[in-house]
């Protein structure tokens, strides 16, 4: 054979492997998910088959400006949609929104005037802090004394929650090897008997999972490796949180403290010692309980493939914070038209 009829077979020979790959990735489903995202695990076996419920009206999920805001919330990726503040908007307070990691994971001590500075003229602060995020982000605040960063206004959600499960669509902004990765991670994933990682998430067997998400591959669903790196929450943590609070002392506050999907589904005692202490301060609702006596009743109360509570929980956190907000400040206005 002559060296230039085989360079052409090598050429062809992968020109094929190329246009196979490529086919693959366009018709491998797009993730929506963040952990499935994260894994390339595919969604056709982890997504979300039941229908999500109805999505709040545009107009609740609408931040205002901060000069008009009854309530601040300061919170994370559980408070980008706007889905369950909306209850809050509803029910006819103004709400606005603003983001740890905005501001380097760290609320110093004295945000409550940075917020009054930049024109805050309301009557409640809500710090939402999920688990695994809150013990750096309190060591982090505590050791900081002033806000420097400009404040940031954001009306209109980061994150658009799903109305229901996305349609097929060419997976045409994924890269090449992106097609055989997600075959290969499903395939093992799918044929695991127990627990496996790939990068940052793990697929874990859930007990009783087909009645508890609505995946394909329901034995199994997706959990975020932080919620264990980070470890447990403790007494420490509940003390760096009462020397947080001792600063914050001009505007009226509530916590928000979510338990990780970890916690909720396989580790129902974690971050206990933490627990023990800081409900009985009623600095904010039982969100822990909460989760541990619904996950079980509410299908997707957390996504299979994500790490975020679902709109059907997102809705239960609202309807508790507004009874919470209820308790804190006088009646509202109107709600909007």
């Amino acid at each position: 054979m002559s060296p230039a009829k085989l360079w052409l077979r090598v050429y062809f020979a992968g020109f094929v492997v190329i246009v196979a790959m490529l086919i693959l990735t366009l018709f491998t489903t797009v993730p929506y998910g963040d952990l499935s995202r994260l894994s390339r695990l595919s969604d056709a076996e982890f997504g979300w088959q039941q229908p999500p419920p109805k999505l709040p009206e545009k107009a609740y999920m609408r931040a205002v400006p901060l000069a008009e805001a009854d309530i601040i919330v300061i919170g994370d990726s559980f408070s980008m949609t706007h889905v369950w503040q909306a209850e809050l908007v509803r029910a006819g307070y103004k709400v606005t929104t603003i983001y740890w990691g905005s501001y380097r994971e760290t609320m110093c001590g004295d945000v409550q005037q940075w917020l009054i500075d930049a024109g805050f003229r309301g009557k409640l602060v809500i710090f939402e802090s999920v688990e695994r995020l809150l013990k750096e982000r309190l060591k982090l605040s505590n050791q900081c004394a002033h806000m420097t960063a400009p404040f940031v206004p954001r009306l209109n959600p980061p994150v658009v929650a799903l109305a229901e499960k996305p349609d097929f669509a060419l997976n045409s902004t994924a890269t090449l090897p992106t097609g055989i990765i997600t075959w290969d991670r499903t395939r093992r994933a799918r044929e695991s008997p127990g627990d496996i990682s790939f990068d940052e998430t793990q697929v874990r067997v859930v007990p009783d999972g087909c009645a508890l998400f609505s995946n394909a591959l329901c034995p199994k669903a997706l959990f975020f490796k932080q919620d264990l790196k980070a470890g447990e929450l403790d007494a420490s943590d509940f003390e760096r949180m009462k020397e947080f609070n001792a600063k914050h002392t001009l505007i009226p506050y509530v916590w928000m403290v979510l338990p990780d999907k970890t916690t909720t589904y396989l580790d129902p005692g974690h971050s206990k010692a933490f627990r023990d202490v800081y409900m009985p301060a009623k600095l904010g609702p039982d969100f822990f309980t909460m989760a541990a006596e619904n996950h079980d009743k509410v299908k997707d109360f957390y996504f299979p493939n994500d790490t975020h509570i679902s709109t059907y929980g997102q809705e239960i956190m609202g309807k508790m914070m507004l009874q919470t907000v209820r308790e804190a400040l006088a009646k509202p206005a109107a709600a909007p038209q």
